[in-house]
Formats: C-alpha cells, structure tokens, sequence
C-alpha cells in the first residue's frame, strides 16, 4: 500500500487556486482530469479587482455592494512534472478574461507527514 506521504519527492508543489464559487465543480474536475486526486476545497470569502455583489442594507431599504466575495480555495499538493498541466486545467476553465478570475498561487512543500502512519516524506525511499 502507498501512502500519500510516500509519493512525495523533493520537488512538491502546493498549489491555491482562489476562484468565484460558481467555477468550483468545474475546477474540481478539471484538476481530477489532469489525474491529480487529493484536493481540498475552502470556503473563502476576498474582494480585489472584481465587482462584488449587491445585498441590502440592514433595514431592507437600499442595495450597497458587499464588503467581501464569496469565493472558493481549492489546494492540491502534486509533482512538480504535474504544476503546468494542473495550471492550464485551471485556466482552461476558470478564465473568462475578466477581473474577479481569480488568483492562483504555488509554493514549494519542503516536507509532509502522514498523521495515521506518522511517516515523514523525508524518511520514505
């Protein structure tokens, strides 16, 4: 049996795709189509250069925009060989060319640990 930990090589990459929540099925998918299957999905909440949505004020009266979108974090952990296909999976589905896209940000994982096994990725062949 393999366990996740044991599939991490030196050259991992964390990769955060923050994206409007109606796009999260289809990035979702997307990732799984580029064979990645861990990822793990965060409501968020942002605002930047994207129009953010009307709500009414507190007495119902008048609509003023939001102070925050609500968004949607998906996190995955792959090979480094696997950051482009995983990026342009990303992209293919949640560019529309507009503001309020989204942002995606890679970082490199120096090490992880399987909580169940307690085994280091440092300590696997």
């Amino acid at each position: 049996m393999v366990f996740y930990s044991q599939q991490v090589s030196k050259n991992m990459k964390r990769i955060e795709a923050i994206i409007p929540n109606n796009k999260m099925s289809l990035v979702v998918s997307a990732i799984e189509g580029a064979g990645v299957t861990g990822i793990t999905v965060v409501d968020s909440r942002g605002r930047g250069k994207g129009a953010r949505p009307s709500v009414r004020s507190s007495r119902g009266t008048k609509m003023q925009p939001a102070e925050y979108n609500n968004l949607i974090t998906a996190i995955t952990i792959v090979d480094d060989s696997k950051v482009e296909q995983v990026i342009n999976a990303i992209l293919d589905i949640a560019s529309t060319g507009t503001s309020g896209d989204g942002k995606i940000f890679i970082s490199s994982v120096e090490e992880t640990i399987d909580i169940q096994t307690k085994r280091r990725s440092k300590d696997t062949p």
